[in-house]
C-alpha cells in the first residue's frame, strides 16, 4: 500500500478539531441552542491541561464532562478552551487545549467523532483498525456512543461560581463527570446506520 505523503489522518483530525473550536466558540456567544449539549472526553495529562489537582487525582489519565445546563464562563481562544463546572457540589474552572481533546459528543443529534491519541513522534499511539478518526453525523442513524444524562434540570447558566455550586446540588447530573474507569466505545459505522 502507498505511503500517505499528504496525511489526510492529521489533515481529518485539524478539521473536525476545527469543528468543535467553532462550535464552542458559537455556545460561548450564544448559549446552548435547542436541546443540543456535549459530552468531551479529554486527556487530562496532555500538555497545557489545567485542571485542579483533586480532579487530577480522580482522573488521572482521561476524563468526561458534560456541558448543558451547569456551565458558566465558557471562554474558547485559538488553542483551547475554558469552562466553570461544578463537581460534587465544588466550582472548578477547567482549561483543556483542542489537542488533547479525545471525543466529542452531541447525543441530541447523534453527532460523534472520536480522535486517537498522539505519541511524541506524531503517529497514532491507539488508532483504531478502521482508520484515525472516527465521525459520525446526523445522517447515519442512531448513535449509541454517549449516553444520555438520567434527569433533566431547569436551563440555567449561572454566572458566578456560588451559584452553579447550588444549582448544581439542584441538578445532580449535569456538570458531572464520569467515572475515571469509564471509557468510550469504538463501534463501527455500520452500527450506526437506519436499518429499514
Amino acid at each position: 500500500m502507498p505511503k500517505d505523503m499528504i496525511r489526510y489522518d492529521v489533515l481529518a483530525q485539524e478539521a473536525f478539531r476545527g469543528l468543535v473550536k467553532k462550535v464552542l466558540s458559537e455556545v460561548a456567544h450564544a448559549g446552548l441552542p435547542g436541546e443540543h449539549h456535549f459530552y468531551i472526553i479529554f486527556d487530562t495529562r496532555a500538555p497545557g491541561v489545567r485542571i485542579s489537582s483533586r480532579l487530577k487525582e480522580r482522573y488521572p489519565d482521561e476524563m468526561t464532562i458534560v456541558v448543558q445546563h451547569q456551565y458558566w464562563e465558557l471562554l474558547v481562544n485559538e488553542t483551547s478552551f475554558e469552562i466553570g463546572l461544578s463537581f460534587s457540589g465544588v466550582p472548578e474552572k477547567l482549561v483543556v487545549p483542542f489537542a488533547a481533546i479525545r471525543g466529542f459528543f452531541d447525543p441530541s443529534v447523534e453527532f460523534a467523532v472520536q480522535f486517537p491519541l498522539v505519541d511524541e513522534s506524531g503517529n497514532a499511539a491507539d488508532m483504531p483498525e478502521e482508520g484515525p478518526l472516527k465521525a459520525i453525523g446526523p445522517a447515519s442513524g442512531e448513535a449509541k456512543a454517549a449516553p444520555r444524562p438520567a434527569a433533566k434540570a431547569p436551563a440555567a447558566k449561572p454566572s458566578q461560581p456560588a451559584e452553579a455550586a447550588k444549582a448544581a446540588d439542584e441538578a445532580k447530573p449535569e456538570g458531572k463527570a464520569e467515572e475515571p474507569k469509564t471509557t468510550p466505545t469504538v463501534v463501527s459505522l455500520d452500527a450506526f446506520r437506519k436499518k429499514p
